[in-house]
């Protein structure tokens, strides 16, 4: 991941800054608005400027990007932001990712970061009780969440 000063951001071309904002979240009206935003006083103005509420279809767009809990991905922010997922969990994670997709019909997102195995698959049990709409939008702010998180480790101060 690119790692930039707050300044570099603030004065980076947009086409610099347009892949590195979308690995951190595959939406394209995300990512024009934290463009749109700059420049930025400090880095709690970006990060406030990135809490946008996503739409039902950017959710199911972004979630492409996304692998499931539990599973290994061989690289990138994901394979960090769950690391607290052991193989244990990872095998338990498997069947309940199962049951959820069959419930809801997408898969389950949860900013794991610093969350354990366990954490995580009370979570997604809790979650399970929720109607779809509501699930998604859970889903959604799970997602900006996971995209600040990014945003944070890649503009610092």
């Amino acid at each position: 991941m690119t790692e930039l000063r707050l300044a570099e951001f603030n004065s980076a071309d947009p086409d610099r800054l347009r892949a590195p904002l979308t690995e951190c979240l595959a939406v394209p009206r995300w990512v024009d608005t934290v463009l749109s935003g700059r420049p930025y006083p400090d880095t709690e103005s970006l990060l406030a400027a990135a809490d946008l509420p996503l739409r039902p279809d950017e959710i199911h767009a972004a979630m492409a990007a996304h692998p499931r809990i539990g599973e290994r991905p061989s690289a990138g922010h994901a394979s960090s932001e769950q690391s607290g997922v052991d193989d244990e969990a990872a095998r338990r994670f498997r069947a309940a990712n199962a049951e959820y997709e069959d419930h809801f019909g997408h898969v389950f997102l949860v900013c794991a970061s610093g969350r354990s195995g366990e954490e995580l698959l009370a979570n997604l049990r809790r979650r399970m009780n929720n109607d779809p709409q509501t699930e998604l939008a859970v889903a959604g702010g799970e997602l900006v969440k996971i995209a600040k998180l990014r945003l944070a480790k890649m503009v610092i101060p």
